[in-house]
């Protein structure tokens, strides 16, 4: 009997695979990091060569961790940094370019003049986005406008366009296909057809030809035919922050997560129903079941949250390790009047200030790094009640069922025990952390389990999902407000800062 379903999980920083068995519980595990390329500023990239070699190591080094053999796995599900674009070469699966990485910002210029007239939120009643250096729409056309020889390329039909999913599968499969989760996030699809729009192509200037087939979350697409998984089938395709929407097991409307990862992004289930914001969040695919009717989320997208304590570590040099943030912070009573607003890539939700910069604000001779750690830490929780704000103020003036008596969480930052105390105090609803964090690559898994019958429904998914850890509020009302003021003010002195 097969045993486990694969989870492969392409993230910004790393790839990993994990097996989990039918109550949820990993199995076996394998990670591999990549290097951030950094060319000039404000370009991210990585080597999508790169990702795919470290893909084929991390499912050989899952099975041996789990003493597994192919036989064992019932099906794959990928998950994946959503936005990051790769463009190829249709007969020899050479990449043309990079990856340019979901935190690039190169298109800030393109996206200006798409917007035209119209401003940012031009094609948001399709697509649910604002126009923003965010998604995959504008770095595949800034591919197509800058590579030699590209556009004709394309034009000609010999290249294919993807998000990190549709390469992985490409490259396992040969299949070129995404799902409705990672197709939403390009700006080119319908958010209600689910499928490309070619008037917004045509806008964008993107061929067809280049896009993948859009296909559910849940199905089977094609068998593995290359590697140790030779022979299973890929089942499941999620955008990260829907898989670990899905992993958490949010599957009923007004259900919401917050992953902290590499950024902070919370989804919060709207049902089958595309509820667009007037608050600065984001309307997007939370996730299709096979045939079913695709349901939807609204989301705070944070770009720098996780990255910004990387940032301490790799550039400054204040930490020699990420675990070391939270004793330094610890090791000081407060932020000493200090804060970090990490707006590297400018602010995403629900600011969307493509012109920020990031600042440290309040600095005096009595700040220490201490209260710098500190301070970085908080800028994560501080962030996270702007989009929260976000989502009761949709709530309310759209007359929605959501009151968020609790926040479920994940993600690698979930293990700071000062930070998760901090956003309970700063939002003033209890946290709560599940027994199995690795709810990303667990919900590609369940996504890919329920396609194969490895699991019977959602409810046996629900029935998995555990508590392991709750932190309630315990801050003062008025110091609560106080130190929101003071953030607001810091935020503040980061705009107009970039011209290009």
């Amino acid at each position: 009997m097969q045993r486990c379903v694969a989870a492969l999980d392409q993230g910004t920083t790393s790839t990993r695979c994990i097996l989990f068995d039918r109550s949820g519980r990993i199995a076996g595990s394998a990670q591999r990091e990549h290097e951030q390329l950094f060319p000039r500023r404000g370009r991210v990239e990585h080597d999508p060569r790169t990702l795919w070699r470290n893909t084929e190591y991390v499912l050989g080094a899952a099975l041996d961790d789990a003493g597994c053999t192919a036989a064992d796995v019932a099906a794959v599900g990928i998950t994946n940094q959503r936005e990051t674009t790769v463009v190829w070469d249709r007969a020899t699966g050479e990449p043309v370019y990079n990856a340019i990485v979901w935190q690039d910002t190169r298109t800030a210029a393109l996206c200006d003049e798409l917007a035209g007239s119209a401003g940012p939120d031009r094609f948001a009643d399709r697509t649910g986005l604002p126009l923003s250096t965010y998604f995959a729409g504008p770095k595949l056309r800034w591919i197509l406008d800058n590579v030699p020889g590209v556009r004709q390329r394309a034009e000609d039909g010999e290249l294919c366009f993807g998000t990190i999913d549709s390469w992985v599968l490409w490259n396992l499969t040969g299949q070129h296909l995404t799902d409705v989760t990672n197709a939403s996030r390009t700006m080119l699809m319908n958010l209600r057809t689910l499928q490309w729009d070619s008037e917004i192509c045509a806008e964008f200037g993107v061929p067809e030809s280049l896009l993948p087939a859009i296909r559910s979350s849940s199905e089977v697409y094609a068998e593995i035919n290359t590697g140790p998984l030779q022979g299973v089938p890929v089942a499941g395709i999620l955008g990260d922050q829907q898989a670990a929407t899905f992993g958490q097991a949010c599957l009923i409307p007004g259900e919401a997560k917050n992953t902290y990862g590499t950024g902070n992004f919370m989804l919060l289930n709207t049902g089958t129903t595309v509820v667009t914001s007037r608050h600065g969040l984001l309307t997007t695919v939370c996730y299709r079941l096979g045939d079913q009717e695709p349901v939807y989320a609204l989301e705070g997208s944070i770009a720098v949250t996780g990255s910004l304590v990387q940032w301490l570590r790799d550039n400054l040099g204040v930490i020699g390790s990420a675990d070391e943030i939270e004793p330094l912070a610890r090791s000081v009573d407060d932020n000493g009047g200090a804060y970090f607003v990490p707006a590297f890539s400018g602010l995403f939700a629900p600011r969307w200030r493509p012109d920020a910069r990031g600042v440290i604000a309040g600095l005096t001779r009595f700040v220490t790094k201490g209260h710098l750690a500190r301070a970085v830490l908080e800028a994560t929780a501080f962030q996270t009640r702007e989009v929260i704000e976000a989502m009761r103020a949709d709530a309310e003036t759209q007359r929605l069922d959501l009151e968020l008596t609790t926040l479920k969480v994940d993600g690698g930052m979930v293990r700071n025990d000062l930070l998760m105390q901090f956003q309970a105090d700063i939002l003033d609803v209890p946290v709560v952390r599940p027994v199995i964090t690795e709810t990303t690559a667990l919900g590609a898994a369940y996504a890919a389990g329920l396609a194969v019958g490895f699991w019977a429904g959602t409810d046996e998914l629900r029935a998995n999902w555990a508590e392991d850890k709750t932190w309630q509020p315990s801050m003062a009302a008025d110091e609560r407000e106080r130190l929101y003021a003071e953030w607001n003010k810091a935020v503040e002195r980061t705009y107009d800062w970039a011209d290009d």
